[in-house]
């Protein structure tokens, strides 16, 4: 799988955003993607996801993660076609702030914190969901289920 990096806070380290990279190819490996798609993740501060929850959400807040799929087909949209060409998962945007402060608040590592976001951003784009408690019990197991097999486990 194909990531693009983009930290417009310039406060990730290298070696976060090589964690994480390793950490999503595993997890396009345990989820069966190909190796031709391609994602983006960007690292902002609260204000600009703020700005994104807004405008997208209609949420005035910061948040965590937000997933921009590309994959997704609305109703009464058309069939993506375009089987020849690399498939666009989508774009995750992470706040970095957000996620340090949740670091903090459950005891673990920034890396830990960023590496969960970005799996739980590559699992919206994949159409995993949490609207309803069973979709959340499945989307949440499978976030631990590969965090661990990859071996980020919580402390």
């Amino acid at each position: 799988m194909q990531i693009d990096f983009h930290d417009h806070t310039n406060s990730v380290e290298e070696d976060y955003i090589d964690l994480i990279q390793r950490v999503l190819s595993f997890a396009g490996k345990q989820e069966s993607i190909s190796e031709e798609a391609e994602m983006s993740v960007s690292f902002v501060d609260d204000k600009e996801i703020q700005e994104l929850n807004r405008n997208y959400r209609q949420k005035d807040k910061p948040t965590d993660v937000i997933s921009f799929a590309m994959q997704e087909e609305g109703i009464g949209e058309m069939k993506i076609i375009g089987a020849e060409i690399p498939l666009v998962l989508g774009d995750v945007v992470i706040s970095v702030d957000t996620a340090k402060a949740q670091a903090e608040e459950y005891d673990h590592s920034l890396e830990r914190e960023l590496s969960f976001l970005a799996l739980h951003g590559l699992l919206h784009l994949l159409g995993y969901d949490h609207m309803n408690e069973a979709d959340e019990k499945t989307m949440f197991q499978r976030q631990e289920d590969i965090l661990n097999a990859f071996g980020l486990e919580r402390n």
